[in-house]
C-alpha cells in the first residue's frame, strides 16, 4: 500500500474513461464509465437526489489508474436496495451520526456486479483499506458496498468488513435452442402456466418490439419515462432517474441498451428497460399506461429469456424482489454486499444481527428452492 495513493473525486468525469474502464472491463455495464456519466450528467446522481460522487481511484508510483470504485457521500440510504434504515436510527437514538456515509454501489440499480475495480494485482482488501482510512479521516460512519461480487464478499469479510446477503431470481440458459426448449424443461402443469399466459399477453391487440439503443426515439424514450414514473408513483417512490436519463443512456452505451415496448395503435402503452453485459441480460425498469392480462410477465420475463436464448447470453437477472418469478424460471440467488461501521459498538450489534440474518436468509433460499417449475430427475409429464 506504501506505493499506491487514494484520491476521491467530485465527478465522473475527472477521471479518464479509458483509465476507469481499463480497471471495470466491459463485463457489466452499470460500474462502467458511460453508465455512471449518465447517471451524473442526467442529474439523477447528485445533490437532488442525495448521492454526491465521492469516487475512488488508487494510482501507483508512476502515478496510473490501478483500481477504481463507484463510491457516493450519501445523506440518507434510498435508492440503494439493502436496506440499513434500522441501523441508522439505532444509533443515532444512541447519539450518534450515522450519515453522510460513504456508499459504493452502482446509483439506483440492485445488480450484481464487481464493485471493487482492480488490475495489475492490487488486492482487494487493500483497496477496502485505503478507503477505510479515507472515511476515517473525513469524519464519517461507515463504508458500504453493494450487490458486489462474492469474490469481494470474501475477501472483505477476512479483512473485517461485515457480510450480509439478500435474494434476487436469476434465469439461467442452460443451453435452450428456443423458448420451447425451456419450456420442455419444465413440469407439464407449469409448461401450460406460462404458454397460456403468454398466449392470453399476446392475444390483447398489441403489438411487441425490441429496440436496441440507437434504434429508439426521442419519442419513445419520452414515453418510456412516463411508465418509469408511474411505477414509482405506485409503489409511493422517488422518481430518481431524469428525463434526459435515459436518452442519454441510449446515446452513450448503443446496442447494450435493449428496450421492449408494447405498442398499441401505433403508439408505446408499456416498456421494459434492460441492459446487456458480456454474458447476462439486466432487467432493470418497467412501466405502462394500461396494464392488461399478463403484459408484466410478458415484456419482463418472456421476452427478456426470448432475447438472452437468440443471442446466446448465460443469464437474466430480473432485479430485485418477487417470489412470483420463480414459477416463471427465474430461481432464487444470493447476492453479497459488505460494511465496515467505525463505531466499535454498532459494528459489534450489526455482526450480530447480521449473523442470525444470514441463517434465516438461507433458509429461507432453501424453501423458495423447492418451488422450482423445473422437471425432477425423472418426473413424469
Amino acid at each position: 500500500m506504501s506505493e499506491l495513493t487514494l484520491t476521491l473525486h467530485r465527478q465522473i468525469s475527472d477521471i479518464a474513461a479509458s483509465d476507469w474502464d481499463a480497471c471495470a472491463g466491459d463485463g457489466n455495464p452499470f460500474v462502467s464509465h458511460a453508465f455512471l456519466t449518465c447517471v451524473e450528467e442526467s442529474g439523477s446522481a447528485g445533490p437532488r437526489t442525495g448521492w454526491l460522487p465521492q469516487h475512488a481511484v488508487l494510482r501507483d508510483a508512476a502515478q496510473r489508474v490501478v483500481a477504481c470504485a463507484p463510491m457516493y457521500a450519501k445523506s440518507h440510504s434510498y435508492g440503494e436496495y439493502v436496506f440499513d434504515h434500522g441501523w441508522a436510527n439505532a444509533y443515532e437514538r444512541a447519539g450518534g451520526r450515522y450519515y453522510p456515509k460513504l456508499q459504493i454501489a452502482s446509483p439506483f440499480s440492485p445488480v450484481p456486479g464487481p464493485r471493487f475495480l482492480l488490475r495489475d494485482g492490487v488486492e482487494i482488501a487493500d483497496f477496502g483499506a485505503a478507503l477505510i482510512e479515507a472515511c476515517a479521516q473525513l469524519g464519517l460512519s461507515s463504508v458500504h458496498a453493494n450487490f458486489c461480487t462474492r469474490a469481494e464478499w470474501d475477501a472483505l469479510g477476512d479483512a473485517g468488513w461485515l457480510q450480509r446477503i439478500g435474494v434476487q431470481y436469476h434465469w439461467n440458459n442452460n443451453g435452450y435452442g428456443s423458448f420451447d426448449d425451456f419450456l420442455g424443461a419444465m413440469s407439464s402443469r407449469k409448461r401450460k402456466t406460462l404458454k397460456r399466459e403468454r398466449r392470453d399477453a399476446n392475444s390483447a391487440g398489441l403489438e411487441f418490439v425490441s429496440l436496441r439503443g440507437p434504434e429508439i426515439t426521442p419519442a419513445q424514450w419520452r414515453a418510456f419515462h412516463r411508465f418509469y414514473v408511474s411505477t414509482v408513483d405506485r409503489k409511493w417512490g422517488s422518481a430518481y432517474l431524469t428525463p434526459e436519463f435515459f436518452p442519454l443512456l441510449g446515446a452513450r452505451l448503443g446496442e447494450k441498451v435493449v428496450l421492449m415496448l408494447a405498442v398499441e395503435g401505433g403508439e408505446p402503452m408499456a416498456g421494459a428497460l434492460n441492459l446487456m453485459g458480456a454474458d447476462t441480460l439486466y432487467g432493470r425498469n418497467w412501466g405502462c399506461d394500461r396494464a392488461t392480462p399478463f403484459l408484466h410477465f410478458e415484456l419482463c420475463y418472456y421476452r427478456a429469456i426470448d432475447f438472452a436464448i437468440e443471442h446466446g447470453l448465460a443469464r437474466v437477472e430480473a432485479g430485485a424482489q418477487g417470489e412470483h418469478k420463480i414459477q416463471r424460471g427465474y430461481l432464487p440467488a444470493e447476492t453479497y454486499s459488505v460494511h465496515f461501521l467505525r463505531h466499535t459498538g454498532l459494528r459489534d450489534a450489526v455482526a450480530q444481527f447480521l449473523e442470525h440474518e444470514r441463517v434465516e436468509r438461507r433458509a429461507e433460499m432453501e424453501a423458495l428452492a423447492t418451488l422450482s417449475p423445473f422437471k425432477q430427475g425423472n418426473e413424469a409429464e
